[in-house]
């Protein structure tokens, strides 16, 4: 979760998230937590206790379903800055979640998008 340049969290956004949690209970045995965030309420995925991913609505009018992936980094402003630096673009941010961390979508020359994320420290 916090090693930079690991995959550390997917989430999926969809109009339907009671769906979508039901069909991803019966396939993978996926359980759920809710957790009140300052955007409103977030679905967090686990499987056992650890969390993987999280399901929302969508951000914006028209966004389809989809998946997203985050990947931990070091420092969310450099990296972003790095990516333009190697012919990439910025789709939104860096900017800041409460109690998540620092992020951003980029996006490669051919077109993937990824997310970034420096996480703030989890309490011990």
């Amino acid at each position: 979760f916090t090693t930079p340049g690991l995959f550390s969290w997917y989430a999926l956004q969809t109009p339907d998230v009671e769906a979508a949690k039901a069909f991803y209970q019966s396939v993978f045995g996926w359980s759920y937590r809710v957790d009140d965030m300052p955007t409103g309420p977030y679905t967090s995925l686990q499987v056992g206790d650890v969390g993987m991913g999280g399901i929302t609505p969508p951000m914006a009018e028209g966004v389809p379903p989809h998946w997203s992936a985050y990947i931990t980094v070091d420092d969310t402003d450099a990296t972003v800055a790095a990516a333009k630096e190697a012919g990439g673009s910025v789709i939104a941010g860096p900017f800041d979640i409460p109690t998540v961390g620092r992020m951003a979508a980029i996006q490669d020359p051919t077109g993937g998008i990824v997310n970034v994320v420096k996480y703030v420290p989890m309490p011990q």
